[in-house]
C-alpha cells in the first residue's frame, strides 16, 4: 500500500505533501509509515491519499472489538515488537529493518 499526505501540516512537520509513502502496516486504522526522519510512526489514515491500495500478500491481518483494522507482516506482528523498537533492542531493531528493507525493494522493483 502506497500513500501520498493530502496537504502541508504544522501538526505534522516530519511529512512531505505529495511524497510517496509506504506503508509498513495498520494498526488500530492508523497507518504506520516511515516519516521524513527515517523513523516508523502510525498517522491517522485520513491525512492521506491512497495511490495504491493493494497490501501486501505475507500481511497478518485482524479486525479489532470495534471493526478496528491491525495487519503487519508476520515477523513485525509480534506484540509489543514496536515497544521493543523504540526501546533499541537489537532483536527488533534488526528484524524491523530487515523487513523494512525487502518490502522497499519490493516496491521500487514493481515501478
Amino acid at each position: 500500500m502506497i500513500v501520498k499526505l493530502k496537504r502541508p501540516s504544522m501538526r505534522y512537520p516530519d511529512l512531505t505533501p505529495g511524497q510517496p509513502y509506504v506503508v509498513i502496516g495498520i494498526e488500530a486504522d492508523e497507518l504506520r509509515i516511515l516519516n521524513d526522519h527515517g523513523r516508523p510512526y502510525l498517522y491517522s489514515r485520513q491525512l492521506f491519499e491512497v495511490v495504491d491500495p493493494r497490501a501486501p500478500e505475507d500481511w497478518v491481518t485482524e479486525v479489532g472489538a470495534e471493526g478496528e483494522r491491525y495487519a503487519y507482516p508476520l515477523p513485525l506482528n509480534e506484540s509489543g515488537f514496536f515497544e521493543d523498537f523504540f526501546d533499541g533492542k537489537p532483536e527488533a531493531v534488526v528484524t524491523f529493518w530487515r523487513v523494512v528493507n525487502q518490502r522497499l525493494a519490493e516496491v521500487i522493483a514493481a515501478v
